[in-house]
């Protein structure tokens, strides 16, 4: 009986190991996830363990088959982005390109699942789904690299906020769908994918600067209420 518990244990680790999966698409691209489910005529693949941290929703059709991810590619990966964190990637791009660090984390996440090995069925890599031609025209050499990947989609994300006058919504549409799209439509044009990119990105992007005020509020009300005791303190000095 011990014997088997240990070979069930040894089963168990294997398939954790070795959950990750490669799909491979028609179109010649693969994207790594941690498994899928079928829905219908969509395959949906999950790109971590969590389904919190999102998917990706691709046609059943588009999918040739499934392959095991190769074995510690995924957990480099993630230990590179860990190393090089992720926070302090953000807070330095924010700074040299001048667009909100917490507008860039909303992309993001919104983007990749903060996943920077991830992989769109059109192409698209990295934290900040660069397509291989804008990563090329941007100057950024890897886009699996966090940092360079985050730079160039900085980069292009600020020249969209230049181009909108700052405008979040257009800006977004555009990163999502192209600023053609944007420049036909005259604003975010009439794609559902589009319209749920925008919506999820502001949703997130408000519930940081909420979160930020809510303790920005209590540092203020901490600050008062310590504030006659100090003053008190300072008077009974002086009175000495």
């Amino acid at each position: 009986m011990r014997k088997l518990l240990q070979l069930g244990l040894v089963a168990v680790v294997a398939v954790q190991l070795h959950a990750a999966e490669m799909a491979n698409l028609r179109n010649g691209f693969s994207l790594r996830h941690e498994h899928h489910e079928v829905i219908g005529d969509t395959t949906r693949l999950y790109m971590s363990a969590n389904p919190a941290d999102g998917y990706v929703d691709v046609p059943t059709a588009e999918i040739e088959g499934f392959e095991p991810a190769p074995p510690d590619a995924q957990d480099q990966a993630l230990q590179t982005a860990k190393s090089q964190d992720l926070k302090a990637i953000v807070s330095a791009a924010s700074g040299q390109h001048q667009v909100d660090a917490d507008f860039i984390a909303s992309v993001i996440k919104a983007e990749s699942g903060n996943n920077p090995r991830a992989v769109s069925p059109k192409g698209a890599r990295g934290l900040m789904q660069l397509m291989p031609g804008t990563a090329s025209q941007l100057g950024v050499k890897d886009s699996f690299d966090p940092a360079d990947n985050v730079d160039g989609g900085v980069r292009y994300l600020r020249e969209l906020l230049l181009l909108y006058n700052n405008d979040m919504v257009k800006a977004l549409a555009a990163y999502n769908a192209g600023p053609q799209r944007v420049e036909q439509y005259k604003g975010v044009p009439p794609y559902a994918e589009t319209h749920a990119y925008v919506a999820r990105v502001i949703k997130d992007y408000n519930r940081k600067k909420i979160a930020e005020r809510k303790r920005q509020q209590a540092e203020a009300r901490s600050a008062q209420t310590h504030q006659p005791a100090i003053t008190a303190a300072n008077s009974a000095a002086g009175s000495e």
